[in-house]
């Protein structure tokens, strides 16, 4: 009997009443990031995924979105979610050159 309402679910929302994983990834790989610049809503997370053979720490130290993920093993994928507007400067704490920016819209 529990089973109707979930197919009820998924018949009128169909498979973004579960969208709630990350929309985006940034990828690192070859000690960078996949983009120097991309953009997201407030509230929404983008997954930060290890792609290269080596550790890295993403870090943000912008004002209301400061994160640090702490060693992040090759394979391994982290999800940030975005809480204030406005540009929000990455970088990776291993690897100073690993930059990019993210703009956090409404």
């Amino acid at each position: 009997m529990r089973v109707i309402p979930i197919v009820v679910v998924l018949g009128l929302f169909g498979p973004s009443a579960f969208a709630l994983a990350a929309n985006q990834t940034i990828h690192q790989a070859g000690r960078v990031f996949s983009s120097e610049l991309t953009s997201v809503r407030k509230g929404e997370p983008i997954a930060f995924l290890n792609d290269d053979t080596v550790p890295h720490n993403v870090v943000s130290v912008s004002s209301g979105n400061e994160f640090d993920l702490g060693s992040q093993r090759p394979g391994t994928s982290t999800e940030v979610t975005f809480t204030k507007t406005g540009e929000v400067l990455i970088f990776c704490a291993i690897h100073p050159r690993m930059k990019m920016t993210i703009v956090v819209t409404e």
